[in-house]
């Protein structure tokens, strides 16, 4: 087996691992929300969404984005071999993730008040943030353990927390939904991020660590790289939250809480069950870019690699998205949820162009240039604010699929010039023939389905998303011997049954 089919059939196998991990999520996210949405409706959904996105700001601006230093710390000290150093790291996180847990539930404790007058207007969800302060603390432990167990590389262990996490979680918070109505949200909301901490403790509790003594000195040095890249990490990623949340209080203020649930609904469609294959790919993509980050002309061939696997798995499912979201949105949520649709068909082909900038973007942390990565992301994410701000104001919820479309576009040609002055990056011909003919099969289902009735864009979307999984099928074929894998798989199936 060649260096380049091993490199892609490594990406295959994480994405299949994690692949098959966001599928269970995503059917258990499926259930949740069409509980929500038949139980709760748009205006619960729209409550719940306010809620959610005020607790990430809160949560983005104090956890110093360590979900992902800690990572490449970790990951670092475990491919020395040194246990000793294995342990310090990990005993650094951990103090690390309380304080800066802590100081997310304080933050929201205090600000209460105000933060329930910014984001519904009033007062009268005071408590509820009061009550889910400590959900700021519970989740940053979480993060802690599941980065533990990222950067040892143990996926197994990680796939297993996320999905018994994500099965309890729903398990226990249905029946809030069904008893209480719009009053279960809050207590769903804490309940599942405690499910989530015993998960992902008990899994992390699986790894050997040795016990190490580590003075106050020794974690201010430990874990100053790790803050200071997570510092980082976290502004950027805090531009995105705050980027979303003024959205929201935007529609609300120009719209009404029923057109934030709408938008909720339409971009977690889009973002969770459309980006699956990012999600999957993720755990895996960053440790392997890291190791690679000295060698440029590794990291162009890695970049390329993962871009042409994300857009063959990728390709055909916002096709499928394409011709079939209105029963997509029904069957998720409910015919009043359908509103949604022009703004999903908008925004699910700008995920062309958030897949591609995705892929190049992780050179930027790969590289440490983490006040690079920073500027970058802050440029993006105000573009892509100011974008959404006018689209809203002038087409409504279409307006936003249409601002996503041009915002992801323009980050997408940003993080690539960068790429390329800084890395010397490029995409490779094979790429760019891969993009160009997936791209325009999506785009031609997409005008099928603007200019056509339902009698001809079925039948023909039908032959274009079956031409997308030919293709797909035969490009993965020949990186790693695709039909001989699922020939063995299947031949292993019947030695079983016999």
């Amino acid at each position: 087996m060649s260096e380049n089919q091993q490199s892609y059939r490594q990406i295959i196998k994480a994405t299949s691992l994690f692949g098959g991990v966001q599928v269970f999520q995503i059917i258990i996210q499926v259930i949740r929300s069409k509980a929500i949405a038949v139980l709760l409706g748009p205006a619960g959904m729209g409550i719940a969404g306010l809620l959610n996105s005020t607790v990430g700001l809160i949560s983005g601006i104090t956890n110093f984005g360590l979900g992902t230093s800690a990572v490449k710390d970790i990951s670092a000290a475990h491919a020395t071999g040194n246990n000793d150093m294995i342990a310090r790291v990990i005993t650094v996180l951990r103090r690390l993730v309380w304080l800066t847990g802590l100081l997310g539930s304080l933050v929201t404790l205090i600000l209460s008040k105000l933060l329930s007058k910014i984001t519904f207007g009033n007062y009268d969800y005071t408590l509820a943030f009061i009550w889910i302060a400590i959900t700021l603390l519970f989740n940053q432990l979480t993060t802690g353990q599941l980065a533990l167990l990222q950067g040892m590389r143990k996926l197994r262990h990680l796939a297993r927390a996320n999905v018994t996490g994500s099965a309890l979680g729903l398990i226990f918070t249905l029946p809030l939904y069904y008893f209480w109505g719009i009053d279960g949200i809050v207590p769903g909301i804490i309940v599942a991020s405690i499910i989530s901490l015993m998960s992902s403790w008990f899994y992390s509790r699986k790894v050997e660590i040795i016990n190490v003594k580590v003075t106050r000195k020794e974690t201010c040095l430990l874990g100053k790289n790790m803050m200071t890249m997570g510092f980082f990490i976290s502004l950027s990623g805090l531009a995105s939250l705050g980027a979303s949340y003024l959205v929201r209080i935007f529609i609300r203020s120009f719209g009404s809480i029923d057109q934030v649930g709408l938008y909720n609904a339409g971009f977690t469609i889009i973002t969770t069950y459309v980006g699956l294959v990012l999600t999957a790919m993720g755990t895996d993509y960053f440790p392997r870019l890291s190791a690679i980050a000295h060698s440029n002309s590794l990291c162009k061939q890695t970049i390329n690699q993962q871009a042409e696997i994300v857009l063959l798995i990728l390709a055909p499912i916002i096709l499928v998205f394409l011709v079939f979201i209105r029963w997509v949105v029904i069957l998720l949520y409910s015919t009043k949820f359908v509103a949604v649709n022009d703004m999903i068909t908008w925004a699910a082909l700008g995920m062309f162009f958030k897949a591609i900038s995705w892929c190049i973007a992780f050179i930027l942390l790969a590289k440490s240039a983490s006040k690079l990565f920073f500027w970058t992301e802050l440029l993006g994410n105000v573009n892509m604010l100011l974008l959404n701000l006018l689209g809203y104001y002038l087409w409504g919820l279409t307006g936003l699929g249409i601002s996503y479309l041009t915002g992801f576009l323009v980050y997408m040609l940003m993080v690539y010039f960068i790429s390329k002055k800084k890395f010397e990056f490029a995409f490779d011909p094979v790429f760019r023939k891969i993009f160009v003919i997936q791209f325009a099969l999506a785009l031609s289902c997409f005008i099928v389905v603007k200019l056509l009735d339902k009698a001809f864009y079925y039948p023909i979307g039908i032959i274009l998303i079956a031409i997308s999984l030919n293709y797909s099928y035969k490009e993965l074929d020949k990186r790693i011997a695709l039909r001989e894998t699922i020939t063995d798989i299947c031949r292993n199936i019947r030695k079983r049954e016999k």
